[in-house]
């Protein structure tokens, strides 16, 4: 698009203060202004963190980090000047201690933690630190989404229908609910992100949905309050930036659209929205501005709204964010204005003194997680053998070496594009996409790129809903570059593909040349693959039976198998009746027992929960693939690994007791005569536990059942080492810092 100004977004007049402003458009600034801090403390992890840091050794501020053991050699850890370690990053004396001692006069709570904390920005201010964000009247009343969205009201501000669970009984909740009418989203009152957010379908649904949101909310923010909003048929997310300062001034710059999600946790967001007029625009900017001005506002901000798709003329206040938002590098390149600058002039009491705001273009961000699409999205844990980013912005929190926990968010870092059009950031984010190289752990990079090319998205036909839609995705197949290249990998090692002294020999042919060896390779679904070693353009990490490739644009995990594995797994796979599964049941990801819905020796329908883990900060629940009787093999509160088994479904016709049969004489059997197995000419489907992925979702369900034993095992994908980490080279990136 072309360059175009946000309406309304012309700076007021500000009511007195003759401070220091910054420099046009938030660039470098004056060289000659003061720096609006010496020292700023961030309260943050991973690559927010990062992003902070950038800013102030621009602006020439000494930079403080906080840390817990855990993150003891993170990158973040690193990268600042000081470094402290904490018990918590929730610890509120530790961290603001940790500011006192290293003489930081701001602390930065960048997002998530204590960003929204209204307790912590009280205890800074006792200790005579700036909490750089805005007042506590802000805080504690947009912290609180019923609170939020009782006062917003109050100031002529739309809101979705809905009601506060405060104080309410199940009971009372339920003829609630009723009155309200389904479906119904219920959401934690604290907090944000999406985490704890479930939706009740109907009365059948509630008491589930109200226990899976209390527990996620209790874990994640430490309140339990609920608020339950009518569930609006394929929305649109939306939000405006808002900035502000203690002079008078409140503007806008501009929406974002943050529709494609995924469990209530965005995915893709780009800057300006593709259906957004500028009445509309408009529209928007002024009930955000309006819900900021309500409270004092100070700072930056975002102000979400949710809008039917078929009416945008009529926005829903949902909550407003008083924080940085994880998508805020979007606005940076189409406005060319530094959040985090604006954020700490602001808070060192300097006015705004910006141009006319006008959209640059259009930008569009994605986000790399640590997770397995084909296993129902679930968190992956892991050590990235191999990080580099590709040829756009990047904010990442992690680099080669970088442990990836269940401890924290799976997002480890954020690929941002930008462009004149929407048509070419599509584009140029793709590229970027397939230029990361993440070796050692699943990512979602694979899912990404084949969204970007989904019609709809192509086309801004959005809605919330989209993403859920479209299912769990099989794992990648393979290409033959990145096959050829792990197979070179494994002939230059020297590495049999076979036990056997056949196999250390290799092929060949009496009387002849030596043929070309072939490489047998299974990949992430149990397919195995025939490959001949060729080198070609692609990056190969890891072995000697195990290896990581990155080639044409795609990242795989594949492990050497012999040719008779291969055949094995053809006869076990001919043999099997469709849809047989083990009784056994596996933990989808490592993580915490938070609740066991049967008892031992409970007879079960097929789809019965039985057990919930939580594992950053989502719950995931195993549920029984039949009806049989149950048998527990893990506790509440126990922590588990992923692919350990929690429980056992032994299926009904078996569970009865079993009849004593009369005895019977045997006939004799006659043995078949054994034909030998061929060489496997194709790809062939493994039934290894990597060949049915679990599908699963936060505070939903996820049928773990392992397929039927397969003749070969293989080591866990995600054993976890501890490597020394190591600074990557630089790479040209979109940045404003």
């Amino acid at each position: 698009m072309s360059e175009a100004a946000v309406p309304g977004s012309v700076a007021a007049p500000r009511a007195g203060g003759d401070g220091p402003t910054p420099g046009a458009r938030g660039g470098a600034g004056d060289d000659a202004a003061p720096r609006p801090f010496s020292c700023v403390l961030v309260a943050n992890r991973g690559e927010i963190a990062r992003r902070v840091f950038r800013t102030l050794r621009r602006l020439g501020i000494r930079s403080v980090a906080v840390h817990t053991d855990a993150d003891a050699a993170a990158p973040h850890a690193r990268e600042a000047d000081h470094a402290v370690r904490v018990p918590s990053y929730l610890d509120v004396d530790a961290v603001v201690a940790a500011a006192v001692t290293t003489g930081a006069d701001a602390v930065h709570p960048g997002y998530g933690f204590l960003s929204e904390n209204a307790g912590f920005a009280r205890a800074c201010a006792a200790a005579g630190i700036v909490f750089v964000g805005p007042g506590v009247e802000a805080l504690e009343v947009m912290g609180d989404k019923i609170r939020a969205k009782e006062h917003v009201a109050r100031h002529d501000v739309p809101t979705v229908p809905g009601f506060s669970a405060a104080g309410l009984t199940d009971a009372e909740i339920a003829a609630a609910a009723d009155r309200a009418g389904y479906p119904l989203l219920v959401k934690p009152s604290a907090g944000g992100g999406g985490k704890g957010m479930t939706v009740a379908g109907g009365p059948d649904d509630l008491a589930d949905a109200l226990a899976t949101a209390r527990r996620v909310a209790a874990a994640a923010f430490g309140d339990d309050t609920l608020l339950l909003e009518r569930l609006l048929e394929r929305p649109r997310h939306i939000e405006v930036q808002v900035l502000a300062d203690a002079h008078g001034t409140t503007i806008s710059l501009g929406e974002r659209e943050c529709t494609l999600q995924r469990r209530h946790q965005k995915v893709i967001e780009e800057a300006p929205s593709p259906v957004v007029d500028a009445q509309t625009r408009r529209r928007l900017g002024d009930a955000a501005v309006a819900a900021a001005r309500s409270v004092g506002y100070l700072g930056a901000g975002t102000v979400e709204f949710l809008v039917a798709g078929d009416r945008l003329d009529e926005p829903f206040f949902i909550e407003m964010n008083t924080r940085l938002q994880v998508e805020h590098p979007v606005t940076e390149l189409v406005t060319g204005i530094d959040l985090v600058e604006q954020q700490l002039r602001v808070a060192a009491g300097f006015a705004l003194d910006l141009p006319e705001v006008r959209l640059d273009g259009h930008a569009i961000e994605a986000r790399v997680y640590a997770e397995t699409p084909a296993r129902g999205y679930l968190p992956a844990t892991g050590t990235v053998s191999l990080w580099h980013p590709g040829t756009a912005r990047v904010d990442s929190a992690v680099e080669t070496g970088s442990v990836i926990s269940a401890l924290y968010d799976p997002m480890i870092a954020k690929v941002i594009a930008h462009g004149p059009d929407r048509e070419t950031a599509l584009a140029r984010l793709d590229a970027a996409l397939a230029d990361t190289v993440v070796l050692g752990v699943d990512t979602n990079i694979a899912d990404l790129r084949a969204l970007l090319t989904d019609p709809a998205v192509r086309a801004g036909d959005l809605d919330t809903g989209l993403l859920d839609r479209r299912g769990t995705p099989q794992p990648p197949t393979p290409t033959p570059v990145a096959l050829a290249a792990v197979a070179q990998r494994v002939v230059d090692a020297g590495a049999p593909a076979d036990g056997t002294v056949w196999g250390r020999v290799g092929a060949w042919r009496a009387g002849g040349a030596r043929a070309h060896r072939t490489v047998w390779l299974e990949d992430d679904a149990g397919r195995v693959h025939p490959a001949q070693p060729v080198a070609g353009d692609a990056v190969v990490v890891g072995g000697p039976q195990e290896f990581w490739v990155h080639a044409d644009g795609g990242a795989h995990r594949l492990r050497v198998v012999s040719r008779r594995d291969a055949a094995a797994r053809r006869r076990a796979a001919a043999g099997r009746a469709p849809g047989v599964v083990d009784p056994d049941l596996v933990a989808p990801l490592p993580g915490t027992v938070v609740a066991v819905h049967v008892s031992d020796g409970d007879a079960v329908d097929a789809g019965a929960r039985l057990v919930t883990i939580e594992a950053m900060k989502m719950e995931h629940t195993v549920t029984a693939p039949h009806a049989g009787t149950v048998r527990l093999r893990t506790a509440a509160g126990a922590q588990v690994a992923r692919d350990a088994v929690v429980a056992t479904v032994t299926p009904g016709a078996q569970a009865a007791e079993p009849e004593v049969p009369e005895p019977e004489v045997p006939e004799p059997e006659v043995p078949e005569p054994e034909v030998p197995e061929p060489e496997v000419p194709e790809p062939v489907e493994g039934t290894g536990t990597h060949g049915v992925p679990a599908t699963g979702a936060s505070t939903g369900s996820a049928t773990a059942a392992r397929p039927a034993a397969s003749p070969a095992t293989h080591p866990g994908p995600h054993d976890l080492a501890v490597t020394p980490a190591s600074i990557p080279p630089s790479s040209p990136k979109e940045t404003l810092s």
